[in-house]
């Protein structure tokens, strides 16, 4: 029997049985959009959450000061660290391994333009943070070094803060007064969808001025503050490979400075971004791994639907295949036959279903969609595992009702009514 009668034989059966057939075929079409809608997915997760993350700046690691647990240098135990603009400078000139550096502080003052007011947080900063902190400017211009050393009484607004203080108003060139203090807006921030941060919340609720100006005009007054008090410190690694030596670097510099062990992990308190991310990734790593096993466990269901459907066939063709086998045809005339005709189900089903989840993919690419929601990626992987997989079920689903088939011998074929 030729290919093309084996493919006019399988089409008529098909029809024969029309929703039969619809079922069967559906279990590997859907299937197939699982594996390539599912990893999509997880893979679309995983890279909003590195372009989320990357809102908050790249290889950065913000630094608090902490509580001793070990006595260092005739010093006690259980001493709190405060953390000073001479500590800056300090590990700017000692650690080589850190690319970038700045100090911070941070203070809710009053707000108040022409048309409206509020009391945000203010962060007082160097000009470099605008850098590794991905503050992207829409209207205006960043701080500058000139900025800095003079103590220019200028700011930058958040989102928000614009939308507040000048709701549909041009801010550029603009008097704000801060706790009465005239401050110049110099530049509004570009929207940010933020989904991490530290201290007194988002940037886009947060306002930014020069450090020099911030430690002159809204110094903290809480008890225990001195000249040169910080709320952190924000690095800058200058290269991941080393990011555990960088972090070594500060431990023993502030040690030095403070008089504690540079082994004491909980004298200063690290948010280091390069070890969430990591985190993060693996999560998600897991998370598409566990999609991936979902989809294939239900591509797999739908091929023993088609090892079903084939051993239906197998039984209501019984007299067909003992004419056959009378009439000089070989066992292998018969395997052939039967396994051919569950690999043309498998496989136009599976093209089926490729088509339409890379399809659906390229759909939610091409339409809006709502910032919770993350863009599918159409994956090599998901595609090289749903043809391999696709392989194996032919293999399997039509391999044992071909060979129980052709095992049929011609009399008890021939008895079936």
């Amino acid at each position: 029997m030729n290919l093309w009668e084996i493919f006019r034989q399988t089409f008529s059966a098909l029809y024969a049985h029309k929703m039969r057939s619809f079922l069967t075929m559906f279990g590997i079409v859907w299937g197939i959009t699982s594996v390539i809608l599912l990893v999509g997915f997880g893979r679309g997760f995983n890279a909003d959450q590195k372009k989320h993350m990357k809102t908050l700046g790249t290889d950065l690691a913000i630094i608090w000061g902490g509580r001793t647990s070990a006595q260092a240098g005739g010093y006690a135990a259980g001493r709190d660290i405060q953390l000073t603009y001479d500590d800056v400078l300090a590990l700017q000139q000692e650690c080589t391994k850190l690319r970038a550096i700045s100090p911070e502080i941070r203070k809710s003052v009053n707000e108040v333009s022409q048309y409206n007011q509020a009391a945000r947080p203010v962060r007082g900063v160097w000009p470099i943070y605008q850098t590794f902190r991905s503050l992207d400017i829409e209207n205006g211009r960043l701080m500058t070094d000139q900025d800095e050393r003079d103590a220019q009484r200028v700011v930058i607004l958040g989102f928000k803060a614009y939308q507040q203080l000048f709701p549909g108003k041009p801010a550029l060139g603009e008097q704000l007064l801060m706790n009465g203090i005239p401050y110049e807006v110099i530049g509004v921030l570009a929207k940010k969808n933020q989904n991490s941060s530290y201290g007194s919340g988002q940037d886009d609720g947060q306002l930014f001025v020069p450090y020099s100006s911030m430690a002159r005009d809204f110094p903290p007054l809480f008890k225990g503050t001195f000249p040169g008090w910080l709320n952190n410190i924000v690095v800058v690694v200058d290269d991941p490979e080393y990011h555990k030596e960088a972090v070594q670097q500060v431990y023993t510099v502030l040690g030095r400075r403070h008089h504690f062990d540079a082994t004491d992990k909980d004298a200063l308190f690290i948010w280091d971004t390069m070890n969430g991310a990591k985190l993060v990734q693996r999560i998600f790593d897991v998370m598409t791994g566990f999609f991936a096993c979902v989809a294939l466990t239900t591509l797999c269901l739908g091929g023993i639907g088609v090892m079903n459907i084939m051993l239906v066939s197998v039984s209501e063709r019984t007299r067909e295949i003992g004419v056959r086998k009378a009439l000089g045809a070989r066992n292998i005339d018969i395997l052939r036959q039967f396994f051919a005709e569950a690999a043309i189900i498998t496989w136009i089903s599976g093209g089926a279903g490729l088509a339409l989840g890379a399809g659906m993919i390229l759909l939610l690419n091409s339409v809006p969609k709502p910032d919770f929601m993350p863009t599918p990626i159409l994956t090599l992987w998901a595609l090289t595992a749903s043809v391999l997989t696709l392989g194996l079920i032919t293999m399997t689903a039509g391999m044992y009702p071909a060979k129980r088939a052709a095992s049929l011998t011609p009399i008890e074929c021939l008895r079936q009514d």
